[in-house]
């Protein structure tokens, strides 16, 4: 690669980081609009010890369900892997994702690959496997939501909707493209990339390089037990992740102004996680946004109290993710990596 095409690249990484600090600050300006600053921390300040012991320990035990996942993922691979390292690595791979997004992800496929001394190429492949089972889970949950809730939440979110429906389209082409891949591996590929071809060299060595990658990662999930493992342990992560936004509503004394339940929890949670998939650092921004317009549209609670929840819950988060990350690369990792190094190398491969 060129010097002219190296400062390219490194242009490209500096303006999508520009990016999403800019759609962060948006989506906070959106989010604070009518809100009492002032109130919002001082309710923040009179949040429940206990129960914010109780939503840490909810959260850290979905990410260590999505530890056990991830080893079932491996298992062909290497079943005797590490939940020590998987979970370590998962930590750390979420407290980069808080200062750059997506980052993340590479830096705990590095990670695992070096520690349990695993191809790149095959941990790449599992996190990107990973992530579309996530957001096949992700669609699942709105979905669970708009049946379980009386009320119609489309009213609330009109965009809702035509996002579900667009994301069911869309999981059902995934699911569809990533069967062909497995089923006819070689045939599809050749088809795929002859085509891409046509319209740009770069581009088809780019789709190449993700199909290579698919390959291993779906080579490493393979197996009915391994299946319905992977499916079973989703949906308890999903469980979790709604108790801990169910247990979010008690950390501020959410359930004195009215009833709350597990359900209210999971729609909190369906809808706000869309917030998380933008491209924000930490989904700062997008995830109060949605957090906050959840609780006020749907369930009519203040506008600063639910500020408050999506402030604290977030900040907490934050924390957590930032602290586990920091003890677990400079205390656990024997190893440190430059990940933006990394990154720079991995857009050179493709």
């Amino acid at each position: 690669m060129t010097s002219a095409d190296k400062k390219s690249n490194k242009f490209k990484h500096i303006l999508k980081y520009l990016l999403s600090v800019i759609l962060a600050v948006v989506f906070l300006y959106i989010a604070f609009i009518d809100v009492d600053f002032k109130e919002v921390l001082h309710i923040v300040s009179n949040a429940s010890i206990v129960w914010i012991l109780i939503f840490i320990v909810v959260m850290m035990s979905s990410h260590y369900v999505r530890a056990l996942r991830w080893k079932v993922i491996l298992n062909s691979v290497k079943p005797d892997t590490s939940i020590k390292n998987l979970f370590g690595a998962i930590m750390v791979g979420y407290g980069i994702n808080c200062v750059v997004p997506r980052l993340g992800e590479l830096s705990r496929a590095v990670l695992v690959g070096k520690w349990e001394g695993l191809s790149r190429s095959s941990m790449f492949g599992a996190v990107i496997v990973e992530r579309v089972i996530d957001i096949i889970f992700l669609g699942l949950a709105v979905l669970v939501s708009v049946i379980i809730w009386s009320e119609n939440l489309y009213d609330s979110f009109p965009w809702l909707k035509s996002t579900l429906i667009i994301s069911m389209v869309l999981m059902a082409i995934l699911i569809l493209f990533f069967y062909l891949t497995v089923k006819f591996r070689e045939k599809f590929y050749g088809i795929i990339i002859k085509i891409l071809s046509h319209i740009s060299e770069k581009f088809a060595h780019k789709t190449a390089y993700v199909f290579e990658m698919l390959t291993h990662g779906f080579a490493s999930l393979k197996g009915a037990k391994n299946y319905t493992l992977t499916i079973l342990l989703s949906v308890l992560m999903m469980c979790l992740y709604g108790l801990s936004s169910y247990v979010g509503l008690y950390t501020i004394g959410m359930q004195n102004i009215k009833e709350v339940s597990f359900e209210m929890g999971w729609i909190v949670m369906s809808i706000s996680a869309i917030g998380v998939v933008i491209p924000t650092p930490g989904g700062t921004g997008s995830y109060h946004t949605l957090a906050k317009s959840t609780l006020v549209l749907i369930f009519g609670f203040g506008e600063n109290i639910s500020m408050a929840y999506a402030f604290l819950t977030h900040i907490i988060s934050y924390a957590v993710f930032i602290f586990s990350a920091l003890f677990v690369y400079f205390f656990l990792n024997k190893q440190h990596y430059n990940f933006f190094k990394i990154a720079n190398t991995e857009e050179e491969k493709k």
